[in-house]
């Protein structure tokens, strides 16, 4: 099928090359039957000769039958020509009808109405075969095409190669182009009149976008998610858009309203009290002060600093006033997977979307928000790519201190990378996550249990919005890889552990430092001696 169209798609080449060579071949011709020089002509009657009337009046009568026999053989040439040329176009064009007769495609420039409608109808099943509606099964983790986010200003990516950075200004002119044509004609459709209320439409301008996210299909197109500021506070409009190879399609517009969206963010937990005084920081000023829809579960693992602990959790209740918390309490060797697990089963409300969260992790309020924005039951999971912490102490070696937590949390290539091997932190509804089977409680200690999850929402038939987020930390930690792990457990440990630690650059520096300082010594010593 793609060999035909192709092949139809080059017809019109062919016949204008086709052209070309026939008047290439005619100044060929008329170059070769061209009379010859002056130098090779008959000689001329001297002026005084008696014979200088008939002489001249002969040369001009054969010269006039030479250029009449050179006018015919061109006509005939050119007859010859336009006679395979038409020959070639008939044949072109019957192969061209054969072929046409077997795509969805009907090019009969004829009917143009009719041309237009298998166009769009070609179109919309381009927005059928992708993921715009629902999830396909794929075969592994690998397989899924990530989306990258982008507001107003920036553009978040994941492949940043040798010269793009993870978070960057869409320099190039046509992706600035095409993310400026989508907004504008989100806005657009924002502002077309539904008929249906009599009510004075608000106007949407550029301003009111939130955030989106898009990701292309090579064989089908690509898919833009907007989100757009609603009429109150916790809502919002979500204009989707499909670009099947050729002109932007509304797929769906619709009110998203998460006033009433509860998050229950779950943290498995074990010793590390310093780090959980930490993360409640972080948890009381973006979860219970600004967004306020939140509930928090802790599953602690055995009996050591768990009463720091559950003092910490006491005291952000007392002092925010804050009651939607729940501690567990398992007396059993740390697992992530398992404490998850048991967390996401001893919810007994409403379904609600389930937040799996490290000690270590840092969010935004508007974070919060894109995990309600990319979750639907029985619909769509949320695995956001995190932007994973350098160590500061390499990072701001140079400087006098360290600066404080929130001045470092800055998306730079310097200061740390999208962690788009790492599938711990993710959102979904506790239906999806109950009905796919939950973690595998086998995987004991540290790391698996994240990827095999992954992979089971892979292999279903749910959605997996998968995108870099601009509010999701990791917070640099010193990580041990115990001897207790696995072969594969721990040599995944220490790859985690060597990427966490600087740059390249950062750590070519580094491994280079006795060479620097002895160049820079080097260098003082001349300038001295000059």
């Amino acid at each position: 099928m793609m060999f035909r169209r192709g092949f139809i798609l080059f017809l019109p080449r062919l016949v204008s090359l086709l052209v070309v060579a026939c008047c290439s071949m005619s100044i060929v011709y008329m170059l070769a039957c061209t009379p010859k020089g002056d130098n090779q002509q008959l000689a001329l009657p001297r002026v005084h000769s008696p014979t200088v009337k008939e002489g001249y009046e002969a040369i001009l009568q054969e010269r006039e039958e030479q250029h009449r026999d050179y006018i015919i053989s061109l006509k005939k040439q050119i007859a010859q020509l336009k006679a395979e040329l038409q020959g070639r176009t008939e044949q072109l064009k019957n192969m061209q009808n054969q072929y046409t007769d077997s795509l969805d495609i009907q090019l009969d420039h004829s009917k143009p109405e009719k041309a237009q409608a298998n166009l769009l109808a070609f179109l919309r099943s381009q927005v059928d075969k992708a993921e715009v509606h629902s999830g396909v099964k794929l075969s592994t983790e690998y397989a899924a095409v990530p989306f990258e986010s982008f507001t107003l200003q920036k553009v978040y990516q994941l492949e940043t190669g040798l010269t793009r950075h993870p978070e960057e200004k869409p320099v190039r002119k046509d992706k600035r182009d095409e993310l400026i044509e989508v907004i504008e004609l989100a806005v657009g459709s924002l502002n077309k009149p539904d008929g249906v209320s009599n009510a004075k439409p608000r106007v949407y301008t550029a301003s009111d976008f939130v955030e989106g996210i898009y990701r292309t299909e090579k064989n089908k197109g690509t898919l833009y998610e907007l989100t757009f500021k609603g009429d109150a506070k916790h809502q919002f409009k979500k204009i989707v858009l499909f670009r099947p190879f050729g002109p932007v399609m509304k797929v769906k517009n619709e009110n998203v309203n998460v006033a009433d969206t509860l998050i229950n963010v779950i943290v498995p937990l074990a010793k590390r009290a310093s780090k959980f005084r930490q993360f409640m920081q972080n948890f009381r000023e973006m979860g219970i002060q600004q967004d306020g829809r939140i509930h928090l579960t802790v599953v602690y693992f055995g009996k050591e600093q768990m009463n720091e602990v559950k003092s910490i959790l006491e005291n952000t209740s007392k002092s925010a006033n804050f009651k939607n918390f729940t501690f567990i309490q398992l007396n059993e060797e740390f697992s992530r997977g398992k404490g998850l697990d048991v967390g996401a089963r001893f919810w007994k409300g409403n379904n609600v979307v389930l937040f799996f969260c490290d000690v270590d992790i840092y969010f935004t309020a508007e974070f919060l928000n894109s995990c309600r924005l990319n979750t639907q039951p029985g619909k769509k999971v949320f695995y956001p790519v995190l932007f994973s912490q350098y160590n500061p102490s390499i990072i701001y070696g140079h400087h006098d201190s360290i600066p404080s937590l929130e001045q470092q949390l800055i998306i730079k290539k310097e200061t740390g990378f999208w962690r788009d091997f790492g599938f711990g932190m993710t959102c979904q509804y506790r239906s999806d996550f109950i009905n796919i089977g939950g973690f595998d409680l086998d995987i004991k200690g540290w790391g698996g249990e994240d990827v095999h999850l992954y992979r089971k929402y892979l292999h279903s038939n749910l959605m997996v919005i998968r995108t870099p987020v601009r509010g999701l930390f990791h917070l640099w930690h010193e990580k041990q890889c115990l001897d207790e792990l696995t072969p594969e457990q721990y040599k995944m440990c220490m790859q985690s552990k060597a990427m966490n630690e600087a740059s390249h650059g950062q750590l070519g520096m580094l491994v280079f430092k006795q060479e620097i300082e002895t160049h820079l010594h080097r260098q003082k010593l001349s300038s001295k001696k000059t």
